[in-house]
C-alpha cells in the first residue's frame, strides 16, 4: 500500500487544528481571573459581562474552525477554499506576530505625564491588561508590541523593544472597544494607578483604528519545530 500523501488540505487542516486547540485553551484561562475579592458587586457584574462577551467569541471562533478543518479534512473543500483559508491564516498570522499592519474597532490611550512618574512597569501591566482582555493588536509610542516584546526604563527614559518612548504616550489597541475600555478605566485598574502617579490618562473608543507599525521577527537560536 502506498503511503498516504501529505496535501495543502491536510496541512492546513493541522494548522487550524493547532488554531483550535489555542482557542480552547484562552476559554480556559477566562475562569483565571484575579483579584475579584475586592471588587464590588457593580464591578463584578461588568466584569462577568465582559468575560462573557469574550467567551462568546471564542465560542464562535471555535466553531468556525472546527468546520473549517472537518470540510478540509473531509476533502469536501476544494483546492480554491484551501488557498484562501490558508491565506485568511496567514493573515491572521502576520497580524498577532506584527508583521502586518492592522486596522479595526478599538482604543485609544493617552498618557500625560508631566512629572515623568509613569515607569517601566506601569507601561508594561497596560500592555498586559489589554491583552488579558482580548486585544488583537498593540502599538505603544509607534513601536508595535508582540508576544516577545520587552519594556526598559532608565532613569525615567521609557522603550518598548529598545525604540525610545515619547511623552505624552499614546497607546492604540485593536479589539472589542467596550470591553478594552472597560478593562482600562474598571477600579483600581490602570487607569487609576496612573493618576496615582501623578499623570492622566484618557480613553477614547473608535469605530476603526489604523496600525501601520510593524515588529521585525527574530530567527530563533535555540527553539526550532517538533517532528
Amino acid at each position: 500500500m502506498s503511503k498516504p500523501r501529505t496535501t495543502k488540505a491536510n496541512a492546513l487542516g493541522a494548522v487550524l487544528a493547532i488554531a483550535l486547540g489555542v482557542a480552547i485553551a484562552t476559554q480556559v484561562q477566562l475562569t483565571n481571573e484575579r483579584g475579584l475579592s475586592e471588587l464590588s458587586q457593580t464591578d463584578l457584574i461588568r466584569l462577568l459581562d465582559d468575560i462573557s462577551a469574550r467567551s462568546s467569541r471564542l465560542d464562535q471562533q471555535i466553531h468556525d474552525l472546527e468546520t473549517t478543518r472537518d470540510r478540509l479534512l473531509s476533502g469536501t473543500g476544494s483546492t480554491g477554499d484551501a488557498l484562501e483559508q490558508a491565506q485568511r491564516r496567514a493573515d491572521t498570522l502576520g497580524i498577532l506576530a506584527g508583521t502586518l499592519g492592522a486596522q479595526g474597532p478599538g482604543i485609544t490611550v493617552s498618557i500625560t505625564d508631566p512629572d515623568r512618574g509613569v515607569s517601566g512597569p506601569v507601561i508594561l501591566d497596560l500592555i498586559q491588561e489589554l491583552r488579558d482582555a482580548g486585544a488583537e493588536s498593540i502599538e505603544v509610542g509607534g513601536v508595535r508590541v508582540v508576544a516577545s516584546s520587552y519594556v526598559g526604563d532608565s532613569s525615567g527614559n521609557l522603550s518598548v523593544d529598545g525604540e525610545p518612548i515619547r511623552r505624552p504616550i499614546l497607546v492604540k489597541a485593536i479589539g472589542d472597544p467596550n470591553t478594552l475600555a472597560s478593562a482600562m478605566t474598571i477600579p483600581g485598574g490602570i487607569v487609576e494607578t496612573i493618576r496615582l502617579k501623578g499623570a492622566n490618562a484618557s480613553v477614547d473608543q473608535a469605530s476603526s483604528i489604523t496600525i501601520t507599525s510593524t515588529h521585525t521577527p527574530v530567527e530563533p537560536v535555540h527553539a526550532e519545530p517538533v517532528q
